[in-house]
Formats: C-alpha cells, structure tokens, sequence
C-alpha cells in the first residue's frame, strides 16, 4: 500500500525537464485558466473552474471584425454586433468566448469598448458554475424563442409550471371522483 500512495503522489507533482520550453513534462498539467470548455444543456459552454469573483474579467470576444452588411450574408451564429456598422465574427475556435451561452438570469455581462467585447462577472460564479450572460431580445426573438429557452432559470420555471399543473390536474381528478360517488 505505501508504494501506491507514494506513486500517487509523484504523478501530481508537476515535473521540470523533459518537456518543451521549461513546461512540466507530466500529463497532468496544472492550468492557470479559470474556465473550461464543456457539454452543458444547450450544447458546449464555458464553466468555471475556479472562483471567479463579481467585477473580474472574464474573456474578450475576439474575432475579425467586419461590416454588419458582410455579416448579414455569413451562415454562422458567432456573430455579435458592436454597433450599427460594425460586428465581430467570433466563429474562429480560438475565441473561448464563443462557448459562453444565454442565459435569462446571466453571471456575466459585455461591455463594448473601441471594437473590442469585454465580459466581466457580474456576480461570484463558483466552480462548476456555466458562465452565461444575456444575448439581448433580438438573437433571442431571431434564434431562442422558437425552440425554446434552455437557460437553468428558464428550465427550472418550467419544471415548476408543470409541477403546478400537475397538482392541479390531480386536484380535479379527485373533484371528479367526489362527484361520482
């Protein structure tokens, strides 16, 4: 048994030498990112994997920058519009910003400043908490509202609505059943 515990322990250690440019060469590396990429309820999103706290930057949302008229004729949904001329393309996989879903009650806002898509944390978002901010009423009237909202708030609103019916219908099943005898 000691020799598993100490096996254990020399796997988490980081190890210096051996691989490229001064990086540890163990497979398990430790990351100084605050998010990952992972599967949520509505595709992939953006989780937290440390605390991040109300008020800290969270990501830019990067992308080329184009015409509002060049994006018209784009097929593609990672689009965001920084005013009535200009949008950023933010469909390149090296945007980690593009992962952030919608959210009707969002941990995270955006904030426009020269071009350039700032997301900071408006609340404390803890770890293993998907980062989500508010798309605005027009994506969510052009894409969301058909299929519905898969946002938590939205999800666990309905789950209560539909509690609620239940009781309901429970109530006049048993109103029925009075009435028959």
């Amino acid at each position: 048994m000691p020799k598993r515990s100490l096996a254990r322990k020399r796997d988490l250690a980081p190890k210096r030498g051996g691989g490229s440019k001064g990086r540890p060469s163990s497979r398990r590396r430790i990351s100084r990112r605050r998010y990952r990429v992972g599967r949520a309820k509505s595709g992939l999103g953006l989780f937290a994997v440390k605390l991040i706290k109300k008020g800290d930057f969270i990501a830019y949302y990067s992308g080329r920058l184009i015409t509002t008229k060049q994006a018209d004729e784009l097929w593609t949904k990672y689009l965001f519009e920084v005013n009535s001329r200009w949008t950023v393309d933010g469909s390149s996989r090296r945007n980690v910003a593009r992962y952030i879903n919608h959210s009707c009650r969002p941990n995270a806002e955006t904030d426009v400043k020269k071009h350039k898509i700032v997301i900071t944390a408006i609340k404390n978002i803890q770890p293993g908490d998907e980062i989500t901010y508010n798309y605005g009423r027009n994506y969510f009237n052009a894409f969301i509202k058909d299929h519905g909202c898969r946002c938590l708030a939205c999800r666990e609103k309905a789950a209560a609505e539909r509690a609620a019916a239940r009781r309901a219908a429970a109530r006049r099943s048993k109103r029925r059943s009075r009435k028959r005898r």
